[in-house]
């Protein structure tokens, strides 16, 4: 998993839709979603961790736009 993109589908393949009309609400939700997979042990470490880096790649970009 590299980009974004790829994290939608990985929640799409788990049956979660996320979109808010929020931007940084949509990320900040995707977040929780994730941990939440990876408290389940639906998804392993790594592939955690990469979707932690991307969502914080998102924010930062959502954050810098707002500036």
């Amino acid at each position: 998993m590299k980009t974004f993109y790829d994290l939608l589908q990985l929640l799409k393949k788990f049956g979660i839709f996320i979109y808010t009309r929020d931007r940084k609400m949509d990320l900040q939700l995707m977040e929780k979603e994730v941990h939440e997979l990876h408290n389940w042990g639906m998804i392993d470490t790594q592939t955690f961790q990469q979707a932690l880096l991307i969502l914080r790649k998102e924010l930062s970009q959502v954050k810098e736009t707002k500036l």
